[in-house]
């Protein structure tokens, strides 16, 4: 759509220009336009190749006498527009270059022109408010070009800038979950080992007197023991030293804060279809672990596909809990990034892997993404 604009607007430059029309035919100017142009329609497939063709084109069109005076610039626009799309995607090099090899041949195409064709030229009918004279000539194009290629630049360097940001949020986010769960870890640890020693106090003093209650302690004790045990083990390797263990106790989420979510997303403008078939209660740490596992998926669906329908899928059994997570994909036909989320699946493949479960992300063939984990757990809230 943007080419043939261009070459409307190129093809009426030359068909009535504000100084003598050009010694070619009256209806040349559209096949021309349409050439010179044409850059413009593939220029996001072959960027750097496209701009070469482009100013090529134009220098060939102006030195041939196949534009008019007064109007050269304008056949010179498809070459800025893809020299835009060059600084915003090429290397500054790149782009350096492309900028100066336009210039050099714009200017040396304009002095061609006004020195061998345009003396041979009919003089316009009419004179015009802004006659035929090279340098203005030039100093348009050289300014269209500057500034096509400056707001490219500008454009490159914010994204390589967001790019850095999310990079470096992705990882301060890896970092502070792994504090965050140093610090849960630090609770269950002192709630359990209170519980150990009221409970061992307990067993100690009605041992003799009442060994049935000494039993149900040492029972208490051995399974407090045993869970605990297990979610040292499970997430020993992912701590951080600097944790800060006598930070304030967060509120942890469960299963009932999911319906929560899945409104936070559908405000994001993400239709979330909720599915939640749970046979038994999860234990706490199961119930974290699926919590951020479906949060952190759905902040990948509102981040990289928003608008668009997503389901989650929750299925607890009492042996294992699955989590689904199928967006449709994009509905404004953005391609995917690579991944859909980064760090982000870092941190739910390890959730799954303190649990000894399985993970998988990535593409659907119909379109869209997908996120699965798989949890295996024991009652105690043990690895299964």
């Amino acid at each position: 759509m943007v080419a043939v604009v261009v070459a409307l607007i190129v093809g009426y430059a030359i068909v009535d220009p504000p100084g003598p029309s050009s010694w070619w035919p009256a209806w040349s100017a559209w096949p021309v336009a349409a050439v010179v142009s044409f850059p413009v329609a593939v220029r996001r497939r072959w960027p750097r190749a496209m701009l070469g063709l482009a100013c090529a084109v134009s220098v060939l069109a102006t030195v041939a006498g196949a534009v008019a005076a007064g109007a050269i610039w304008v056949s010179f626009v498809p070459t800025v527009l893809v020299l835009y799309l060059v600084a915003a995607t090429a290397s500054a090099g790149w782009s350096v270059a492309g900028l100066a090899a336009c210039a050099f041949g714009a200017v040396a195409a304009v002095l061609v022109f006004y020195a061998r064709v345009f003396p041979g030229l009919t003089p316009a009918a009419w004179p015009s408010e802004m006659p035929p004279y090279w340098p203005v000539e030039i100093g348009a194009i050289c300014v269209l070009l500057a500034a096509g290629w400056t707001i490219g630049t500008v454009v490159r360097w914010k994204r390589d800038t967001t790019a850095r940001l999310v990079r470096h949020l992705a990882e301060a986010a890896v970092a502070d979950e792994r504090r965050r769960i140093a610090r849960e870890l630090h609770d269950v640890i002192g709630h359990s080992m209170s519980l150990i020693a009221v409970k061992a106090t307990v067993a100690n003093h009605v041992a003799d007197a009442r060994p049935q209650e000494a039993r149900a302690a040492l029972a208490v004790i051995e399974q407090t023991s045993r869970s605990t045990l297990t979610e040292i083990h499970r997430v020993l390797g992912l701590l951080r030293s600097d944790g800060d263990p006598q930070q304030a106790h967060l509120s942890v989420p469960g299963m009932a804060d999911l319906p929560e979510l899945a409104a936070h997303a559908r405000s994001a403008g993400v239709e979330v279809d909720l599915t939640v078939r749970e046979e038994t209660a999860l234990p706490p740490a199961v119930a974290v672990s699926v919590y951020r596992i479906v949060q952190q998926a759905l902040t990948n669906v509102i981040t990289h596909a928003a608008p668009t329908r997503c389901s989650v899928t929750v299925d607890i059994d009492g042996r294992e809990a699955v989590i689904e997570v199928v967006d449709d994909g994009s509905r404004h036909g953005r391609p995917p990034r690579a991944g859909h989320g980064g760090h982000g699946l870092i941190g739910m493949r390890e959730r799954a892997k303190m649990y000894g479960g399985t993970f998988s992300a990535g593409s659907r063939p119909e379109g869209g993404f997908r996120v699965s984990a798989r949890l295996p757990y024991d009652p105690s809230g043990a690895q299964a």
